[in-house]
């Protein structure tokens, strides 16, 4: 089953550049992709499609056979996307009423948001933190606390753009296998990055962008040696001829 469905989607820059030209697209739920490419290719414009934070100029987007023009809201509560910046998603005085945001949004019961937001805390592993004001807390915690607030959404498709800019490495492998974890229980993910090193090797199909257009998809270890002709920095273990492995071994 086809989770996205992405036809022909243009997206012009307020200036009248294009952001991404002539994506055809599709994802079947479950999937693991990996969208790599050199800053400026255009990968956070596309992914800001499948949720209605970007319209495109032509084409369509389907989530679960439902355009996300026609149903934004619907969209987003299927799509949960992870900005590579965790403070601009920070919107709660406390870590607990930041993270039960949304689901207030929703407008659920009080009971099920508590619900949603222990299950979420203690996926990230914030668990006692409920008052903690989230500017005290350090970069890798704010990162947490953003996933957390996704997660109480209850998504079933998590878009995480440049997951692992400032982290420290230990924050790193946290972060990575909380992702494998969502990963195992059924959500369809989507990681949107410049470096591959770290979660290639867990990926399903690995996605390529240049100049705003797709340029080259496949099994990760079919391509893994083509990436550096658009300016992407090939794994060393691929390098090495070892293969395309685990970061985490």
């Amino acid at each position: 089953m086809n989770i996205i469905e992405i036809k022909d989607l243009c997206h012009n820059f307020a200036n009248g550049s294009p952001g991404i030209i002539d994506i055809n697209l599709t994802i079947k739920k479950g999937e693991f992709i990996v969208i790599a490419g050199q800053n400026g290719s255009g990968k956070t414009t596309l992914c800001r499609h499948l949720n209605g934070l970007l319209s495109p100029a032509s084409g369509s987007v389907l989530i679960k056979n439902v355009s996300v023009k026609s149903d934004p809201s619907r969209a987003r509560q299927i799509v949960g996307m992870v900005f590579q910046n965790a403070d601009s998603q920070i919107v709660g005085e406390t870590v607990y009423s930041d993270i039960a945001f949304g689901p207030e949004n929703l407008r659920l019961n009080r009971k099920e948001i508590d619900r949603r937001v222990k299950l979420a805390m203690e996926a990230v592993g914030l668990q006692g933190m409920d008052d903690h004001r989230p500017h005290t807390l350090s970069g890798g915690e704010k990162r947490k606390l953003a996933i957390a607030g996704v997660l109480a959404m209850n998504p079933e498709i998590l878009v995480f753009d440049e997951p692992f800019s400032n982290l420290d490495y230990p924050g790193e492998r946290h972060l990575l296998r909380q992702i494998l974890d969502l990963h195992q229980t059924g959500h369809t993910i989507l990681i949107i990055t410049h470096e591959l090193e770290k979660v290639v090797a867990h990926a399903d199909r690995l996605v390529i962008m240049r100049k705003g257009r797709i340029v080259k998809t496949g099994i990760p270890h079919e391509i893994i040696h083509q990436v550096e002709d658009f300016g992407i920095r090939e794994p060393c273990s691929s390098r090495l001829g070892h293969g395309v492995n685990s970061w985490l071994n």
